[in-house]
């Protein structure tokens, strides 16, 4: 009986503050990119649950991540794209050292921001630049790209000034960890990124950026035994924001042409499932898996005029397979790595 008198679990000050932030910088993002007409909704709506969702303090360290990781990635789809595109095993052979990179600025913890908002930034380019010829070529993508970086950035300010912290945060903790395993982490993530690449590629799965992304997120785990739990929690978190984004379909009706109205649900779900992500830990767990996935189907299918149903759905079954494939990489890069003393893991605290 004690148990079910219980109350929910509550935010802490800072905490409800986080969720206001997040909720209020996607729908900001969501609403001007409509309101403009701007290409590429999607990077208005997920880059602000990034960067106030698995940053909850906003510095010059994490400013200055967030736009270099921008140009970083930008110059590396312009080379990849204008002068290798033709080499197909220099492209690959470019898209794994970067990822590398990437990965070793999160597994050594010196800049995660850096690489995670990298790791996402250059899978995300590097899908729509495949097939950029169609829409006015590769260019519109990077300065779309840009435009939303620093358009974060300013949002998140904006956003740290409304809503403050009302007590100062105690340093994250970085794990310590040995050169074996942090060679580990980086080629085990990194191949498992650059299959997922060459596969998208070669398949020619133009329409699953979803998936391609969530084959990504579920690398930030960095290592197998972290990467299973993470996976399921990616699952999770795409069956729940499928369904959260198909009912505010079936809610809005015909009414989606109205901006406000989608712009009310956004800010309603993403408050929510904020509130969710901060409360169990503010990682990239099922809390964090929901918030991104609707914030894609929002940004590329929610806008007015359009229709997610049939997206959220596709959307849920591809990302399902590709986690599944992904997971299965990633098990057994693990073991092949496992075999060589140099790039051993060991448990680290």
């Amino acid at each position: 009986m004690s148990e079910l008198s219980n109350p929910l679990p509550q935010l802490n000050a800072n905490g409800l503050r986080q969720a206001l932030r997040i909720a209020g910088g996607c729908t900001l993002g969501f609403a001007l990119s409509n309101l403009m007409n701007w290409p590429n909704g999607i990077f208005f709506t997920v880059y602000p649950m990034l960067l106030l969702g698995l940053v909850p303090t906003l510095n010059k360290s994490v400013v200055r991540q967030f736009l270099t990781t921008t140009v970083f990635a930008a110059f590396i789809v312009l080379v990849i794209q204008g002068l290798f595109s033709h080499l197909h095993l220099v492209m690959v052979l470019i898209v794994f050292a970067t990822f590398c990179i990437f990965f070793y600025q999160m597994s050594s913890g010196s800049a995660f921001l850096f690489g995670a908002q990298g790791a996402v930034s250059l899978s995300i380019q590097l899908h729509f630049a495949s097939y950029a010829s169609g829409s006015g070529g590769i260019y519109p993508l990077i300065v779309s790209n840009a435009i939303a970086i620093v358009f974060t950035i300013v949002v998140a300010a904006l956003m740290h000034g409304v809503f403050p912290d009302v007590s100062a945060r105690p340093p994250r903790s970085v794990a310590k960890k040995d050169n074996d395993s942090i060679r580990h982490e980086v080629l085990l993530c990194s191949v498992v990124a650059t299959l997922s690449f060459v596969i998208f590629q070669v398949l020619d799965l133009r329409d699953s950026i979803s998936a391609q992304s969530a084959s990504i997120l579920i690398l930030f785990s960095l290592c197998w035994k972290a990467a299973g739990g993470a996976s399921v929690q990616r699952i999770i978190g795409t069956l729940i924001g499928c369904s959260a984004a198909v009912i505010a379909q079936l809610f809005l009706y015909t009414h989606s042409d109205f901006l406000l109205f989608p712009v009310m649900v956004l800010w309603i779900l993403s408050f929510i499932f904020s509130r969710y992500h901060i409360l169990t830990g503010g990682t990239t767990g099922v809390g964090f898996g929901v918030l991104t996935t609707f914030g894609i189907l929002f940004g590329q299918s929610l806008a007015p005029g359009h229709d997610l149903i049939y997206s959220a759905l596709y959307r849920f079954s591809s990302v399902t397979v590709a986690i599944i494939l992904s997971l299965t990489a990633v098990y057994v890069v693990h073991h092949l790595l496992n075999r060589f003393s140099v790039t051993r893991h060991h448990t680290y605290h």
